[in-house]
């Protein structure tokens, strides 16, 4: 590892990569690559960095993103790696291609463009909040104060289902701003939500059975099934989000669904009323499991949050879950699944012989900082200095890729999702546009097709783009997508069609 990275560092001195961003290059590069096979377990954060001679804040940071993307599933004994294959560019019927001979070309002109800050590689990044606005002072204090209150009696393992006021805090919390309806113990904590996902697939459903996922869709919750031995059935997503059919019912009723109501990940849409009512309606009759991840529920622009639906009626089959990687920050590894009533002592059970608790001081800080109503007070300011972010990427956009580029659905959060109109290869534009320190997220990887449990229904390839703007200021917008537009007019010079 220490030589591939200082290879890397050697190869990206020009480009200006921050230690974190190098470090997440080097091992994405690895993994696909097959130098780090599926199954390993990476080094703990403190040795690597040790290793690197890095912080140990940048390893995280690197291993965060690597999670996120699906190329690593964090568990109590460490990182362990994924087998996930990259994502394929749409098929070229739809796109130009670029030839043997026009991409030595490409690359020249791509090059001559001048090369931009590492700052413009994270301020495109979805996921990531704000961190240059997080209230630290006020965290500060509530860590402080539950690092007094501890008592050396809770230095224990405890109860695994997590700290019952931090259970309790995060109870009436989702009962009031999401119209959750739950009592403390059916919360149970956990590492975030690829941890919640893992034990939903472990819990819920036995290996074969199968699990209908949005498509495009979330790769953590892919590689999540997969890992527990469940067979993938893509749902297309559409205006009004995840567009299963009565048909769809009758051909492939799932034992699990897994979707991203109310800020659909990569597109952006909402589910409509109509979808959520029918989702119940649908699953009670064949006997399966909706997992709701209330994915950016929070950070809705246009309006309150919309109710989950988990609430919508009584005794719903619904695992609702939710994180504070993206409302607080990613370092703090503490989400949360709350389970129907019928399961709960089963859940517990099972959680006690999967799970381990600690970082008591951080949940009893987050219990603090929920019922003091910091938490609420944060919530606020994001969604304002998040429309604003959002707004200048919008503009931007219009200003500099007119005609070359779409903004799809905008429902709120910390990304947008865009078009390619150019004919191009979103996966393509993405590989040029690193060359000048610009990270794009192709749409195109996170769709599935060809695999076994399809349902009956032509694939449908998205092109284009995941823009978070979290981390990005107006100026900044604007800069970032007048060198993106350098990019597209550069490849389109030397398309082939």
């Amino acid at each position: 590892m220490m030589a591939a990275y200082e290879r890397r560092a050697r190869a990206s001195a020009s480009r200006r990569l921050t230690q974190q961003d190098l470090l997440y290059e080097s091992l994405r590069r690895a993994i696909l690559d097959g130098d780090i096979v599926c199954g390993t377990r990476l080094a703990s954060s403190r040795t690597l960095a040790e290793e690197l001679g890095i912080a140990r804040n940048s390893v995280l940071y690197a291993y965060e993103r690597l999670v996120e993307e699906g190329f690593v599933t964090a568990t109590r004994h460490g990182s362990i790696v994924n087998g996930v294959k990259p994502g394929v560019a749409p098929p070229a019927t739809r796109v130009l291609a670029h030839d043997d001979h026009s991409a030595p070309q490409l690359s020249r002109r791509v090059r001559e463009l001048p090369p931009r800050r590492s700052d413009g590689v994270t301020a495109l990044r979805p996921g990531t909040p704000a961190l240059d606005a997080f209230p630290l002072a006020q965290w500060r204090t509530s860590v402080e104060r539950a690092m007094r209150e501890v008592d050396p009696s809770e230095l224990g393992y405890g109860d695994s289902a997590g700290l019952p006021v931090l259970r309790h805090a995060i109870a009436q919390y989702v009962r009031v701003s999401r119209g959750v309806r739950c009592q403390p113990d059916q919360v149970f904590i956990t590492d975030g939500t690829q941890t919640s996902l893992a034990l939903c697939a472990r819990f819920f459903a036995d290996e074969g059975e199968r699990v209908w996922i949005e498509n495009p869709g979330y790769l953590g919750a892919r590689v999540a099934m997969l890992a527990a031995g469940l067979t993938l059935v893509p749902v297309p997503v559409d205006a009004a989000g995840m567009a299963a059919r009565d048909e769809d019912w009758r051909a492939a009723p799932p034992r699990l669904v897994y979707l991203t109501p109310s800020h659909q990940y990569p597109l952006g849409c909402v589910l409509s009323l109509e979808r959520r009512l029918a989702l119940i309606e649908q699953a009670r009759a064949c006997g399966a499991w909706i997992i709701e991840d209330d994915y950016d529920s929070e950070l809705r622009h246009d309006g309150p949050p919309l109710p989950s639906i988990q609430g919508l009626a009584d005794d719903t089959p619904v695992i609702y879950l939710g994180t504070f990687s993206k409302t607080l920050f990613p370092a703090l590894r503490l989400g949360f699944m709350i389970v129907p009533r019928q399961v709960v002592a089963q859940v517990a059970a099972a959680h006690r012989t999967l799970m381990r608790q600690g970082r008591v001081a951080e949940q009893a800080a987050l219990a603090d900082f929920i019922e003091s109503g910091r938490y609420a007070r944060h919530l606020r300011r994001m969604r304002k200095l998040y429309e604003t972010r959002r707004d200048g990427l919008v503009a931007a956009i219009e200003k500099h890729l007119a005609g070359l580029m779409t903004v799809s659905a905008d429902a709120g959060g910390m990304h947008l999702s865009v078009r390619l109109d150019a004919p191009l290869a979103d996966a393509a534009v993405s590989e040029a546009a690193r060359a000048c320190g610009l990270a794009l997220s192709p749409l195109s990887a996170f769709c599935l097709d060809g695999e076994e449990g399809r349902l009956n229904r032509e694939a449908v390839r998205y092109n284009g783009f995941l823009l978070g703007y979290a981390e990005a200021t107006p100026e900044a917008s604007d800069a970032l997508m007048s060198a993106l537009a350098e990019v597209l007019k550069a490849m389109l010079s030397t398309a082939t069609p």
